[in-house]
């Protein structure tokens, strides 16, 4: 470990002069934890505290009638919110596991393999990530009405596999893999598949974590498919059920405002869990993308 004057300029257990970095990181800590605190907070309010005058941070009676009035909540075409939650729960499911498969075997292609206009191919997906998702939303809707997926549950799926920075960041990671290692491999009788299964995957999980959590975002929080490409009710996701909460409640607003502050809650939290999991790996995955 490095030092200086016989003291490590990064000690391995606390010391004193560490504490000019807590006076500036635990305010910027605490000021990042307030709109965390403030959801948590906001969903378990009743009623009347939660159009208190002035507004109230910290919730005075917590209750669970926001939760318990969503739960029993049905919309106008007589849908139960839980359907809304299960169509939300498999579309992510099925899109964070093929999205997490499509890229590392892409990036595995693209990082160890030679073939024809390889070079042109990836430079087109990395042209596609300064697309902002309003500027594709027409050519997306006439490619889902030309296949036939308008209002059916693959109209969640297939348009969000694509995905060119999991892809981008996938390969820039295995790029740093050396080409040694999978020589060695194939020397001891290893096809591709088996290449790819047994020491691709296991030396790129900081980058698969990543992937995971942009795929999962992408999809959770989607409410765009089901505004503009599905007409059923019933396959619709949790992400747009929220959206309709505070007009759809046969036009008592106080109670929607109770209700979408709890559906908030339930999208946040995993948002939150699964980054506090893979944050590390997250971390790792940036920080190896840029290095050649």
């Amino acid at each position: 470990m490095a030092s200086f004057h016989g003291t490590k300029i990064n000690p391995d257990k606390f010391h004193k002069s560490q504490l000019k970095f807590y006076c500036v990181l635990i305010p910027m800590a605490l000021l990042m934890m307030i709109p965390i605190v403030y959801i948590f907070s906001h969903a378990f309010k009743p009623i009347d505290e939660l159009f208190a005058y002035p507004p109230r941070f910290f919730v005075q009676k917590p209750t669970l009638e926001n939760f318990t009035d969503l739960a029993s909540n049905t919309n106008a075409t007589g849908v139960p919110m839980t359907r809304y939650l299960f169509n939300s729960v498999v579309v992510t499911v099925i899109v964070v596991f093929l999205t997490v498969l499509i890229s590392t075997m892409a990036g595995y292609v693209f990082s160890k393999k030679q073939f024809k206009f390889k070079k042109t191919i990836f430079e087109i997906n990395t042209l596609a990530l300064m697309f902002v998702p309003a500027a594709v939303v027409i050519p997306r809707y006439l490619l889902i009405d030309e296949v036939g997926l308008l209002d059916t549950f693959f109209a969640h799926i297939l348009p969000l596999l694509a995905m060119p920075v999991g892809l981008f960041l996938v390969k820039q990671f295995i790029d740093q893999i050396p080409d040694e290692l999978i020589e060695a491999a194939k020397i001891d009788g290893a096809n591709d598949f088996q290449i790819f299964l047994k020491v691709i995957i296991p030396l790129v999980k900081p980058a698969i974590a990543t992937i995971s959590i942009l795929a999962f975002q992408a999809v959770w929080n989607n409410a765009e498919t089901s505004t503009l490409f599905v007409d059923d009710e019933n396959l619709k996701t949790f992400a747009f059920f929220m959206s309709t909460l505070a007009a759809d409640t046969e036009g008592n607003t106080v109670a929607g405002q109770g209700m979408a502050a709890a559906a908030s809650l339930i999208m946040f939290v995993p948002n939150l869990i699964i980054f506090i999991f893979m944050q590390s790996k997250v971390m790792n995955t940036m920080a190896h993308s840029g290095i050649k």
